[in-house]
């Protein structure tokens, strides 16, 4: 799953992979909005922990959960 975390009053983003769905991604940004946390924390696929403040959140972006391909296709 590809993420992509916009970051207020940041020129770059956020970008990893990581092993969560689609939907466990979202109901981590839900709850976090619906309870007033300061922090979400997500794990990418190499074991790596971001905590992202809630507040600072321009957008996120979920991508596809197909793996990329790799060389050439016949």
């Amino acid at each position: 799953m590809d993420i992509r975390i916009g970051i207020i009053n940041s020129p770059r983003e956020l970008s990893f992979e990581s092993d969560q769905s689609a939907a466990d991604i979202e109901k981590v940004v839900a709850t976090a909005l619906d309870s007033d946390a300061k922090f979400i924390r997500l794990v990418d696929d190499k074991g790596r922990v971001f905590l992202v403040p809630v507040q600072s959140f321009a957008y996120i972006e979920v991508g596809s959960e197909h793996s990329r391909r790799v060389g050439f296709v016949a």
